[in-house]
């Protein structure tokens, strides 16, 4: 696993995300396996640079992600102007620098020239626009990527993903349908596979209404749309298991039970997950092609510029891009000339005595 590229995008360079690169980068154990790539500006790298306080934080300026050196911090610049930054305030002009730091490390993520992405936190009402319409990274991922994907906030042994994202909540029974439902845990089932090494996860699927609809007093999705779905999948190998009514599920801890939770909506897998890992967890989107992380807070407006920040989550999100591209390669090594079964039929046994 020699030169591995992990490429940076810089985020909302208003809040705290150049803050978080800078400190997780600042210990040079954090890239000792593998050349981080930040797409940015050199000059805006200073300015948070010395607010954050480091003297020594080298950049290895380079043209094109093929020039990056492994165990050193290098840079790509996106732009040369000299820019005006205002910390903890909503921009929409500088929200185009934003843009470009996610663009050039799309394009480098599309063309195979680095092997993940990891992205600093970006302001959605500055960056959301006609030629940007989307409400957030996954979304715009999907889109780029051409791909079904799965919103997954990953810490240590705890994994949440969501069947709906960034949707407003009066939307989200109207969203759901069984096809949608099946989608997701077959997703979630195949990254554990491929991404984390388990070929039979435990999966645990939440119900969209208080107490899990209460046998349809309370709700009918969990009878019409959840519960069948998790039914077709035990005949296909996936061990989901539920629906399970959300705050006695986390209140009991049965989620340790489990190697993933599968929830309806944002606010019901990420409360329980920011609750039990704020500061140290990561946003994974799972089941596209390509490799894309990120840290589990925003642009931290209030206490941009004071470094005040917690580089936790950045740096965890740079360690699970690490081991998620090592986890691919060592699954497509395993699965490259996989054992194919013979399929038997019953004429095939019966033994005929008449000759």
């Amino acid at each position: 696993m020699a030169n591995i590229k992990i490429g940076i995008s810089i985020g909302d360079i208003n809040g705290i995300g150049l803050e978080v690169i800078i400190k997780a980068l600042a210990n040079p154990a954090v890239y000792k396996h593998f050349a981080p790539i930040i797409y940015g500006s050199p000059k805006v790298v200073s300015y948070h640079k010395n607010i954050v306080g480091i003297e020594e934080f080298p950049l290895n300026i380079i043209s094109t992600a093929q020039q990056a050196q492994q165990g050193a911090i290098n840079i790509i610049p996106c732009w040369q102007e000299n820019i005006n930054i205002s910390l903890g305030i909503v921009s929409q002009e500088n929200s185009k620098y934003t843009l470009m730091s996610l663009a050039q490390g799309t394009s480098d993520l599309k063309n195979g020239l680095i092997h993940a992405l990891v992205t600093a936190p970006i302001n959605k009402q500055a960056v959301y626009s006609d030629s940007f319409p989307y409400r957030g990274h996954t979304e715009y991922f999907a889109k780029e990527f051409n791909s079904n994907y799965l919103m997954l906030m990953v810490h240590e042994d705890l994994k949440i993903g969501v069947v709906t994202g960034h949707i407003p909540l009066n939307e989200v029974a109207a969203f759901l349908t069984k096809e949608l439902v099946l989608e997701k845990i077959k997703l979630i089932n195949n990254t554990l596979k491929k991404d984390f090494g388990l070929e039979k996860g435990k999966i645990a699927v939440l119900g969209l209404n208080p107490h899990a609809g209460d046998g349809g007093v309370i709700g009918k999705e969990e009878e019409t749309i959840i519960g069948p779905a998790i039914t077709y999948t035990k005949n296909k190998g996936i061990f989901a298991f539920g629906p399970y009514s959300s705050d006695g599920f986390f209140g009991t801890s049965q989620h340790r039970k489990f190697d993933a939770v599968l929830a309806m909506y944002h606010d019901q897998g990420l409360i329980p997950f920011k609750t039990l890992a704020f500061t140290e967890g990561v946003n994974y989107s799972a089941g596209m092609p390509f490799i894309r992380t990120s840290p589990d807070h925003g642009t931290g407006y209030d206490i941009a510029g004071k470094n005040e920040a917690d580089e936790t989550s950045f740096r965890n999100a740079l360690f699970l891009a690490y081991d998620i591209i090592k986890a691919r390669k060592s699954f497509e090594k395993d699965h490259i000339n996989p054992i194919v079964k013979k399929e038997r039929h019953f004429e095939d046994e019966v033994v005929k005595d008449e000759s």
